[in-house]
C-alpha cells in the first residue's frame, strides 16, 4: 500500500537535515526503511535539484532560520511546490500533507504553525517570491555561488549548459557484458520484455525509463552492468591497441587503482577476453573492496582484489612493470551531480585543491609502475579544470618521459559529439568526465 505523502515528506525532510549535517546522500537514504526508500529518495533528489530557490524562498518567508529539522520540512515543501510545472503533487496538496508531517512529528510538531503560515504564504504569493529569487544566482542555478563561478572560469562558454544538465534527471545506461551476449542481442531481450532502449556506443545501451535492476532480463547472471555511457570509455580507451595479443604472448598485466565499486575492471576483463589479461584491483577501502568481489561474482569474472593505498605502492607492489594502469582518481565528482545531487551543497570551495592534490601524488607513485612502451588512463568524474586539464599540464611538465596520448579531454554532461569511444547518441546523454591516456617513452 502507498504510504501516506505527509510520512514521505517527513523521511525526505529527515534525510535532508542529515545531508546539511555532512551526510552523503547514499548514506541518508539507506536509512530510510526498504520499502519507503524508492519514493523518499524520488523526492529528496527533486529537493536537492532546487535547494537553492527553496533556501531563498525560506528567508524571503522566515526572518530567522528555524531549528534544522523544521528548517529542511519548510525547504522540502518548497523545493517540491516552487514551480508547479514540475511538482510531483498539486502544490496546495503537498502544502498541506507538510504542515500534517509536521503536527505528526514531536521534533517538529511545536514549528506546525510556523511551517503553516509560511507554506500558505507562499502559495499566496508564489509568482512574486519566485521573480523575487530569480534575481539570486544561487536560486536561479541551484548550486553554490562558488561552484557556479568556478564553472564560468573553466567553461566560460558552456557554464550555462553545465548547471542546466546538473539539474536534470540522469538516464539508465547499461553496459552489455561481451562475454556472456552482444549490445543488438540483448537489446532485443529488453524490447522482448518491454523495455525500449537506444544503442549507445560499442556495449552500451540505454534506457527509454530507469528500471529497477531485477527487471532486467539475466541481470542476476551477469548479462549487463548499469555504467554511464561517458565511464564506459575508460576500458576501451586503455586497452586500444595493446589487444589481440600476439600468439604466444604473456597476458597483459593491468592495474585499476582505486577500483571499487569495480564496474572499469570488470569492463576491463569482458574486453580482454578469457586469459588475455590479469588485472589487480586496488582498493584502499576495505568495506568498498567488496563491492569489488561482489561486481565480478555476479559477471562470472576474475581478478585479483587488493586491499591498499596506491599512493604506497611499497605496501602491495611486487616490483613487476605493468602494461597498462587505470587510474579513476578521487575527485569531487562534480560531473556526476545530476545522479548524486547531493554533491553539490556537500562539497566545500577548498576541497578541489585538496583533492587535485591527492591527484598529483596517485599520478607521481603510479606513473614509475608502468613499463616502457606502457600507458596509464588517468581519468575523473570532474568537470573542474583543476582536477583535468591542469592536472595534466602539470604532470606532463615534470615527466618528461611521457606522452599525451589522443584522448577525449573534459566531457561535459549531455555533451553530443563523435568523440572516439563517445556514444554517438543524439542526445548526447552521457556525465561530465575527463580522461587523459599517457604513454611511457
Amino acid at each position: 500500500m502507498q504510504p501516506p505523502l505527509w510520512r514521505q515528506l517527513q523521511l525526505t525532510a529527515g534525510a535532508l537535515a542529515s545531508i546539511r549535517a555532512g551526510t552523503s546522500g547514499s548514506v541518508a537514504f539507506e536509512a530510510v526503511e526498504p520499502a519507503l526508500r524508492p519514493g523518499v529518495q524520488a523526492l529528496g533528489f527533486q529537493v536537492l535539484r532546487w535547494l537553492g530557490r527553496a533556501e531563498a524562498l525560506r528567508r524571503h518567508l522566515a526572518k530567522r532560520t528555524p531549528p534544522p529539522l523544521p528548517d529542511a520540512l519548510l525547504c522540502t515543501a518548497l523545493g517540491l511546490a516552487w514551480d508547479p510545472e514540475r511538482a510531483p503533487y498539486e502544490p496546495f496538496t503537498l502544502v498541506d500533507q507538510a504542515v500534517e508531517a509536521a503536527k505528526r512529528n514531536p521534533a517538529t510538531r511545536a514549528q506546525a504553525s510556523f511551517i503553516n503560515a509560511c507554506l500558505r504564504r507562499f502559495l499566496r504569493e508564489r509568482d512574486e517570491l519566485v521573480a523575487i529569487t530569480d534575481q539570486e544566482p544561487v536560486a536561479q542555478w541551484n548550486h553554490p555561488r562558488w561552484w557556479i563561478e568556478k564553472l564560468k572560469r573553466d567553461h566560460p562558454r558552456d557554464w550555462q549548459r553545465i548547471l542546466n544538465a546538473d539539474n536534470a534527471q540522469a538516464p539508465m545506461t547499461l553496459r552489455v557484458n561481451t562475454r556472456k551476449s552482444t549490445a543488438a542481442a540483448y537489446l532485443s531481450e529488453l524490447e522482448a520484455a518491454g523495455l525500449p532502449a537506444m544503442r549507445v556506443g560499442a556495449s552500451g545501451l540505454q534506457l527509454e525509463r530507469a528500471r529497477p535492476v531485477q527487471q532486467l532480463p539475466g541481470f542476476a547472471d551477469g548479462a549487463s552492468s548499469v555504467q554511464d555511457a561517458a565511464a564506459q570509455m575508460a576500458a576501451p580507451l586503455l586497452l586500444e591497441g595493446l589487444l589481440p595479443l600476439k600468439p604466444g604472448a604473456a597476458p597483459l598485466r593491468v592495474l585499476d587503482a582505486c577500483a571499487a565499486p569495480g564496474g572499469k575492471t570488470a569492463h576491463l576483463l569482458e574486453l580482454a577476453g578469457p586469459g588475455a589479461a590479469e588485472v589487480i584491483a586496488l582498493e584502499v577501502d576495505a568495506l568498498r573492496s567488496r563491492r569489488i568481489d561482489e561486481t565480478l561474482s555476479r559477471l562470472g569474472l576474475e581478478a585479483k582484489v587488493v586491499v591498499a593505498d596506491a599512493a604506497r605502492p611499497t605496501d602491495w607492489w611486487d616490483g613487476t612493470p605493468f602494461d597498462a594502469i587505470l587510474l579513476d582518481a578521487p575527485c569531487t565528482a562534480s560531473g556526476i551531480v545530476r545522479r548524486h545531487p547531493d554533491v553539490r551543497w556537500l562539497r566545500r570551495e577548498s576541497d578541489t585543491a585538496q583533492l587535485a592534490s591527492q591527484q598529483a601524488a596517485l599520478l607521481a607513485a603510479l606513473w614509475p609502475l608502468v613499463r616502457r612502451g606502457g600507458r596509464l588512463l588517468y581519468c575523473t568524474c570532474s568537470v573542474f579544470r583543476e582536477e583535468g586539464s591542469q592536472q595534466i599540464d602539470a604532470f606532463l611538465a615534470h615527466n618528461t618521459d611521457a606522452r599525451l596520448q589522443p584522448s577525449p579531454g573534459h566531457l561535459l554532461p549531455q555533451s553530443g559529439g563523435n568523440v572516439r569511444g563517445v556514444p554517438d547518441n543524439p542526445s548526447g546523454d552521457h556525465d561530465g568526465f575527463f580522461y587523459a591516456l599517457l604513454e611511457k617513452r
